[in-house]
């Protein structure tokens, strides 16, 4: 069984940026500016801005935090992204997820110009994604491929199984994964919260990306021999034994399902740490159109 080690092939990424934009740099070209906004003081969302802006420093990007009080209504949100829209100094920025239940998502995402679209969120990147027409690819559907393709795990002609159709990942990891490329040529199942005999259709699959946020759905029985696992989730799971009352588990039930697995990400420091490294690729090439 080989770990697909998030963790380390994101410090790797991370290392290749910061050789590129020490580059620039001394080419006396434009230093990439990536750009947060926060809206509340969510923990997890924090923690997330956090580490973007960590990220920002390692590889010598200009970072912007812009952080706003969980009462900011709608139109000072959009205001906001409408400067930074406008401000030629940010090549790329992001609005944290989730937003105050107050604020439209859809509305924000769709305010936010397709070009310094970062998160890949936006419908006309989306639409271009699916076209297979060069883009910001989402940040960790982005991942998931970067990883299988510097593990150089098999996909052509692979029955994949995604579990979850969120707009964030399962969707998108469909779409990709069936595309024509190094990393894609394979055959796809979307499943998800209404698919009848889910555990028949995972029983078949070579590839399995979960990504549905449920903690350890994914179990033993449910997979074959010699597969590959993808597991997207992170959840809190009460533990007594932690000096933090939890821990973190993902969407796949390791223990029992890693001894049948020829790759497989871990939770923490499989998916996740991809995603920042992805943000970071996307902010780059936002800055090296211009």
């Amino acid at each position: 069984m080989t770990i697909l080690d998030g963790k380390k092939t994101s410090s790797d990424i991370k290392g290749e940026i910061a050789i590129a934009v020490a580059e620039l740099k001394k080419q006396g070209k434009k230093t990439p500016h990536l750009a947060a906004i926060l809206v509340g003081s969510d923990g997890a969302s924090m923690t997330y801005v956090g580490a973007k802006v960590k990220a920002c420093d390692l590889v010598g990007f200009e970072s912007t935090l812009l952080e706003l009080p969980a009462d900011t209504t709608e139109e000072a949100l959009l205001l906001q992204i409408e400067n930074l829209n406008n401000n030629p100094e940010i090549d790329g920025f992001i609005v944290q997820l989730p937003l105050p239940k107050h604020i439209d998502e859809q509305k924000v995402l769709m305010a936010v110009h397709p070009d310094k679209d970062v998160d890949g969120f936006h419908p006309t990147n989306v639409g271009k994604m699916a076209l297979e027409l060069p883009t910001f690819l989402p940040a960790t559907p982005y991942g998931i491929m970067e990883l299988l393709e510097r593990y150089k795990v098999e996909t052509s002609g692979k029955n994949v199984v995604v579990i979850g159709r969120s707009h964030i990942v399962g969707r998108p990891m469909s779409i990709l994964l069936s595309q024509k490329g190094a990393v894609g040529d394979a055959t796809v199942t979307l499943t998800h919260s209404r698919t009848k005999n889910l555990k028949a259709i995972t029983q078949e699959a070579d590839i399995i990306v979960a990504a549905l946020g449920i903690a350890e759905f994914l179990t033993g029985d449910m997979v074959k021999e010699g597969v590959t696992i993808i597991d997207v989730g992170i959840t809190r799971v009460a533990d007594a034994t932690k000096k933090s009352g939890f821990r973190l588990a993902g969407d796949v039930d390791f223990a029992s399902v890693s001894p049948k697995a020829d790759f497989i990400t871990p939770v923490p420091g499989g998916v996740g740490p991809m995603t920042i490294a992805m943000l970071l690729k996307n902010t780059l090439l936002a800055c090296s159109r211009k």
